[in-house]
């Protein structure tokens, strides 16, 4: 009896055996996760750069140094007019009016531009000045001639006072030199009118001399009476003749 039990009791624990074999057996392995996605690759970085100016304000003509640096850039160019540039450096530019340079980088990430301003401070135009006389005309309007009596060379009153408006007009403009001229009217002799006419002019420097012209600035000479300022045979047009003329100097 005991041999029957335990006959079937082996037989029952092969069968439990053999059912659990069959079944891990059948059993399909589990299959293994797909591969994980490469990871994307990084983005390229935006480039960067700067731009000064030293100075940032000229005289017109003046140079100033343009300075700028970038990263991450393949190609840099500046305008106007620089054209192509390095990653970094520096340029002289002479600009003739007011300019605003742009320097632009471009690379793998994009591009970006950088800018600097150079003021030209242009010179103020000229104040023109307001038209004047000129030394010869005014030489003309305020140097008077002397005149004298017949046959004298003393100074008369009205000699005297147009004397001394051309001395204070000489006294003013320092540069200017004179010649004095003795004349006579067409009485007498050439050789006694030339003399007459010296005189004329002499009286005519010592006067103003002592008016404080300086006498290096006068000269004298005489004409006589081979320069008159009127022909006509009377004493109106004979007192015209005799004078002393002042004239521009050399």
């Amino acid at each position: 009896m005991k041999l029957v039990s335990l006959s079937l009791y082996r037989a029952g624990l092969i069968a439990v055996l053999a059912a659990a074999v069959f079944t891990f057996g059948c059993k399909k392995p589990p299959k293994a996760p797909p591969p994980a996605p490469p990871a994307p690759a990084p983005a390229a970085a935006r480039p960067t750069v700067t731009l000064q100016a030293s100075p940032t304000t000229v005289k017109k003509g003046e140079s100033s140094t343009l300075s700028w640096n970038s990263t991450d850039a393949k190609e840099l160019s500046m305008a106007p007019e620089v054209g192509a540039v390095t990653a970094q450096g520096s340029t002289k530019v002479t600009p003739s009016d007011s300019t605003t340079y742009t320097v632009t980088a471009t690379g793998p990430g994009g591009s970006t531009s950088a800018t600097a301003t150079v003021t030209v401070n242009a010179p103020p135009p000229p104040v023109e000045q307001p038209k004047g006389p000129t030394i010869d005309e005014l030489f003309l309007k305020e140097v008077r001639d002397a005149y004298f009596d017949y046959d004298k060379a003393d100074l008369r009153p009205d000699a005297r006072a147009a004397l001394t408006k051309t001395a204070d007009f000489l006294k003013n403009y320092p540069q200017i030199k004179v010649t004095i001229e003795g004349h006579c009217d067409e009485r007498g002799s050439t050789e006694y009118n030339l003399g007459l006419g010296d005189r004329r002019a002499s009286a005519a420097k010592d006067f103003l001399v002592g008016l404080g012209v300086p006498a290096d600035r006068l000269k004298t000479i005489s004409y006589g009476k081979e320069r008159p300022q009127c022909t006509d045979p009377n004493e109106g047009c004979y007192q015209k003749n005799r004078r002393a003329h002042l004239a521009p100097g050399q």
